[in-house]
């Protein structure tokens, strides 16, 4: 098995299209790492320079001790799944599987042994007769797998391969592939737009954007110590609530003020203000919708971080609801129907000081994790 560290890498295409900048990484041995972000982050293509299939422009690329630069695809002891299966439509589920074991010339007995253990592992050794267009798509998104397990790479690289099975079958293969991870115990390195996929998965992750790492931590610290506004945003479902709000210094409190509303910010956020320095100043508030109540039992106990809302729309989802006030919108969990006339607040002043988070104006990074 190996670990994989990524130092300083970049990637630049023709006319300067800069697509990946100063990737930092280093993933240890048998950990499950997945990089996650938007369309167009860079994401997959730092997965593929990984694979060799994208030559980096600068920076330097080790697989276990070994600087791989220069190495191709085939000798960096690594298996690739991709999001389309990419499996030969002629060749039955062995002969698939089997396929990258013959091009090494890999004895026949050897080949046969690893076929059909991981067909087992993956529960489709009935199904090593059959061709793929007899196949359902969780079925070849499992031999796809297969064919990446009998190679016994040091790494595996995995390039959406979810994206294209129903929300139901999704859930199945996450649970599959996480299993998978526990059992092989090998470096996995997993590509998803998901942010989803990204949490229930990945012992750590890597969040994305316009080709530069925004954060990367386990999945708990990501939703509870967002490094700015983007990872607050993207990381949680529904997203993170975001007010403009003025700090004002009143009567030894910080006050947050937005529109006609005021939030009376816990001593707990202030204590970590340095020199108060945004006190007067314009930020950027983010509250989680499961820390907005309308609850009696909340609304008596927050007389300083209740505010007023006119609910526009109500949507059952779960446990989540949706109500506005102008100008931001505000999402809560709660399974009780909204009207107009709602009061809310957020927990935020019980000691619960990590439930607000601030951010910066101008370049939206967290005040204070």
């Amino acid at each position: 098995m190996a670990s994989v560290s990524l130092q300083h890498i970049y990637k630049v295409y023709a006319g300067g299209v800069t697509a990946v900048s100063d990737f930092n990484l280093d993933i240890k041995d048998k950990e499950f790492i997945v990089l996650v972000g938007p369309s167009g982050c860079g994401k997959s293509t730092t997965l593929r320079m990984v694979a060799g299939l994208e030559e980096i422009s600068d920076g330097e690329l080790y697989i276990g001790d070994k600087l791989v630069n220069d190495v191709a695809p085939k000798d960096r002891d690594i298996a690739m799944v991709f999001q389309n299966y990419a499996l030969y439509p002629h060749m039955t589920v062995f002969d698939n599987m089997a396929f990258g074991l013959k091009l090494r010339k890999t004895p026949k007995d050897e080949i046969k042994r690893r076929v059909e253990e991981a067909a087992r592992v993956l529960g489709i050794d009935h199904l090593l007769n059959r061709k793929p267009k007899a196949l359902s798509g969780g079925q070849r998104q499992r031999v796809a797998l297969g064919r990446a397990i009998v190679r016994e790479p040091k790494v595996f690289l995995f390039d959406e391969p979810l994206s294209n099975l129903d929300a139901k079958l999704r859930v199945q293969m996450r649970t599959e592939i996480t299993k998978l991870h526990q059992r092989l115990q090998t470096t996995f390195i997993y590509v998803t737009h998901d942010q989803t996929e990204a949490m229930t998965m990945a012992s750590r992750i890597v969040v994305m954007k316009d080709g530069v790492v925004q954060q990367v931590d386990t999945p708990q610290n990501l939703y509870d110590f967002p490094a700015n506004e983007f990872v607050a945003g993207f990381i949680g479902s529904p997203q993170m609530n975001f007010f403009d709000v003025r700090l004002k210094r009143e009567n030894n409190e910080v006050v947050a003020y937005f529109g006609d509303n005021k939030i009376v910010v816990p001593q707990g956020k202030v204590s970590k203000f340095v020199d108060e320095s945004y006190v007067g100043r314009e930020v950027v508030m983010g509250i989680r919708p499961e820390n907005i109540h309308d609850d009696e039992m909340f609304l008596a106990n927050a007389a300083d971080a209740t505010i007023d809302v006119k609910v526009e729309v109500h949507r059952w989802r779960r446990n989540q609801g949706c109500v506005r006030r102008e100008p931001p919108a505000l999402l809560r969990q709660g399974n009780r129907p909204h009207y107009s006339g709602v009061r809310c607040c957020s927990r935020a002043d019980q000691d619960q000081s990590d439930e607000v988070i601030h951010f910066t104006q101008n370049f939206q990074e967290a005040l204070f994790p």
